[in-house]
């Protein structure tokens, strides 16, 4: 199962979407336009317009009027990839090129404030000051998630509370933004809002334990970026977590994790490490349950064919190689 089967019923809206990603971030200004474009066409999973589409379709029988926020919600998560490859000092995303790798960082930073402002335009053309009070401070919480993580670099010290904290403000948010605003767009009742608000939140968490857990496991041809990036970097995921806790090498690879220099040069032994100290199957079992609690409040939601497909996502974020 991949992404593409499970957006089968939603194909011609995300079809729309996709279009309207390209025309949302056309200018005049050939450079702009180009790096920007660049970004839409590398692709990605799409899970946050998908979010929007199928929490808006619970209590909506056309979802044409949720089209322009799925692209703008899209639109501010491709906004913080591109100012993460420029801090990252990452070349690859998705296999591709990052606009860094092809234009360097300020036409990257300039791009990604471009892209944001312009999902900000198609927000506020709903005039619905609730759905722009829950972006503005889910925004500003993801940026404190990233000077977190920043801060947290190399620090052995954390627990797995930091690291929660750390996630939620990083990627559940706004997943749980995409479920909540689709579904305030598509008129569900205040309780079924809260419903799939939380269904996103939960499905976030378990989406970036997950994806850290890749980082650690997948082919880079499959990942479609350098297997081992975060330990390189001084970002200490979960697996790496329960490792400096419960493996047998806690010491020797707290001495790597707590050094720039050394999480460079031996990132492999680290990354050996944690893999024989059951940190992956930790980390995934942790991640199991987070879609679990996503997957059981969908119980409450209307028999109809959008439950579904969100419960075979929830079960597809968990077993997903990429």
């Amino acid at each position: 199962m991949n992404s593409l089967d499970l957006f089968r019923d939603i194909e011609p809206q995300l079809e729309k979407v996709e279009q309207e990603l390209v025309r949302a971030i056309t200018t005049e200004i050939s450079l702009l336009k180009e790096a920007s474009v660049h970004l839409v066409k590398a692709g990605g999973k799409r899970l946050r317009p998908a979010f929007v589409l199928l929490s808006g379709s619970f209590y909506s029988s056309s979802l044409d009027g949720l089209i322009p926020l799925a692209v703008a919600l899209e639109l501010v998560h491709m906004a913080t990839l591109v100012h993460d490859d420029v801090i990252d000092n990452s070349f690859t995303r998705r296999g591709q090129k990052t606009v860094k790798a092809c234009w360097g960082n300020r036409v990257s930073l300039y791009s990604g404030n471009y892209i944001l402002a312009k999902s900000l335009s198609l927000i506020a053309a709903y005039e619905r000051p609730d759905i722009i009070d829950i972006l503005a401070t889910v925004s500003m919480k993801v940026c404190e998630g990233e000077i977190i993580q920043m801060l947290s670099c190399f620090d052995v010290g954390q627990g797995y509370k930091d690291y929660l904290r750390r996630i939620e403000r990083k990627t559940a948010l706004l997943m749980s933004l995409s479920c909540q605003t689709g579904a305030l767009v598509g008129g569900a009742p205040a309780d079924k809002v809260t419903v799939l608000r939380r269904f996103g939140y939960y499905l976030g968490m378990a989406f970036q334990i997950t994806d850290d857990v890749l980082d650690f496991v997948a082919s880079e041809e499959v990942l479609g970026k350098p297997v081992g990036s975060d330990i390189r970097q001084g970002i200490i995921t979960l697996p790496a977590l329960y490792a400096l806790r419960e493996g047998k090498d806690s010491q020797l690879l707290a001495s790597i994790l707590c050094s720039p220099e050394r999480c460079k040069n031996e990132a492999e032994d680290a990354i050996d490490m944690v893999l024989s100290s059951g940190g992956i199957d930790y980390a995934l079992k942790v991640a199991c349950s987070y879609a679990e609690k996503a997957r059981s409040l969908l119980k409450s939601l209307p028999d109809v064919p959008a439950r579904n497909v969100l419960d075979r996502i929830a079960e597809f974020v968990v077993t997903r190689d990429f």
